[in-house]
This record gives structure tokens, sequence and C-alpha cells, in this order.
């Protein structure tokens, strides 16, 4: 049975004033991503899929339509969503621990609770012996599975995350790939995943949604029905490479028309 809807975005459009003319970056977008799947957005560069994830996260808000989460409208940011950049967010004055603990201590939990919490989330990324490490002594995944394990601490009903994976080197990227894998797979948290990356997009989703050149709109939906638990061997599979040619096809198409002059 398919699960219920967990996240609702509902015909959102997001404008933009650039000195005498209106960009409009998202037109009308639809989208119905169920409980415990792991969705991504995926779209050539400047169509307007870190601009969707944002208004999602309640950081931007539409120009028209809407977005509810569990039925209720967002109207803001929250703590029902955990969002993980592709810049490192993190604290710089903060230890791996406590920058993991930082939403718990806001959210007044104990003190032995948020180490309890931390210490379970340093270890579902596999940062065991770096908890008081500073994110200036880490490397760039090392940063980011820190970054993931403070969004997924606070227990989010959905986790966001906007090309996180983007300022790795290839071998780290893939590997990061793996570990996000694992996590869903012990947790089945929401996940809404953006990338401009094809092969990311289709190792890591149960569907991917290919997005337009801007204005952004949902140009097809791909469903990914590969096994799990999944790993790198699997990309190399025929399903794998069908999914992946189908949707490769699909941004070019888009790649191509961002490129072509406007009227």
């Amino acid at each position: 049975m398919d699960e219920p809807v967990k996240l609702h975005i509902q015909g959102v459009s997001k404008h933009y004033q650039a000195g005498p003319r209106r960009v409009t970056a998202i037109d009308g977008v639809d989208l119905r991503i169920r409980n415990r799947e792991f969705a991504t957005i995926l779209g050539p560069s400047g169509c307007g899929k870190s601009t969707l994830l944002r208004i999602v996260a309640g950081l931007l808000r539409p120009s028209q339509g809407a977005v509810t989460l569990d039925g209720r409208a967002i109207a803001g940011p929250g703590q029902d969503r955990g969002m993980v950049f592709q810049s490192y967010t993190l604290f710089p004055w903060l230890t791996v621990q406590k920058n993991i603990q930082f939403g718990l201590e806001l959210a007044g939990l104990p003190k032995g609770e948020q180490e309890r919490i931390a210490q379970e989330f340093v270890a579902r990324v596999g940062l065991t012996g770096f908890e008081r490490a500073y994110p200036k002594e880490l490397s760039g995944g090392m940063k980011q599975r820190v970054a993931i394990a403070r969004a997924l601490a606070n227990n989010p009903a959905v986790l966001l995350l906007d090309e996180p994976f983007g300022a790795l080197d290839a071998q780290t990227r893939a590997l990061m790939q793996e570990l996000l894998t694992q996590v869903w797979e012990d947790l089945h948290k929401t996940i809404l995943f953006v990338t401009h990356d094809v092969e990311e997009a289709v190792f890591l989703s149960d569907r991917v949604f290919v997005m337009t050149a801007r204005p952004g709109r949902i140009k097809a939906e791909i469903a990914v029905p590969l096994p799990r638990p999944r790993s790198y061997e699997l990309k190399s599979a025929e399903t794998f490479l069908r999914l992946k040619q189908q949707a490769l096809g699909l941004i070019r198409e888009e790649a191509i028309k961002a490129t072509e002059p406007r009227a």
C-alpha cells in the first residue's frame, strides 16, 4: 500500500522583480511527496530547484500557491523541517558534538538527553572519535556528516537537502551518497533532495522529479524501482543505466533551452 502524502506542494510560483522586469523563478509547481519517501528534484542550473526547497523550508514565501506538511500550511521555518545546505553551515566555535546538540539545547531538552541523542547521531554518520573536534579540523565530507546529523537529531518530519554534496570531490561524494542511503534505511525519514547530478538523483531516490529550465516547472516524474539497500555496484546495473540515460536526455533538453537566446 502506498504511504500517505506527507508534503504537498500546490501550484507554487515565485516571482522576483529585477529592475523593471518581473522574473519568474518557478511556475505552478505541484508535487505530492509520500511519507518515508526519498524524493529528488533534478534540473539544470538556474531552474529554481533551490528556490522551491527554500519555500518548503519556510525561508521564502511563494508568490502563488501553498505548501502543507501533514496537512498544516507552512508559513515560516519550523523544527518539523531539517535543512542541509551545500555550504558548510556549522558553528566554527562549537565542537562536533556541540554542533549536533545545538537544536536540542534550544528545544530545552535536559543536558543528559542532549548528549545521548548527539552521541547516537555521531555514531550514525561515522564520526565516533571526533566528538570534540572543531569544524576547522574536519574535511568537507566530515563537515557535511555533522550537518546531516545535526538536522536529524532534532527529529524533523521532513529532511530537506540542497545539493549537500556539490562541493565535495567525486570519491567523497560517492561515499556520502552511500552514507545517506544507509541513514535513510535506518530512520526512514521523508527526504526531499535537490541536485543537478543525474547519477546521484537516480542512486538515492524512490522518485525523481525533473524540472524545466526557468521558469521551473515539473517536466517529468521518474520512478526508480531499484532494490534497497543500495551500494555503488548498483551504478553499473542495466536498470540503473537505463534510468540514468532517461534522466540525462530530459536534462539535456532543458540545458539546451537554457542556453538559447530569449525574446
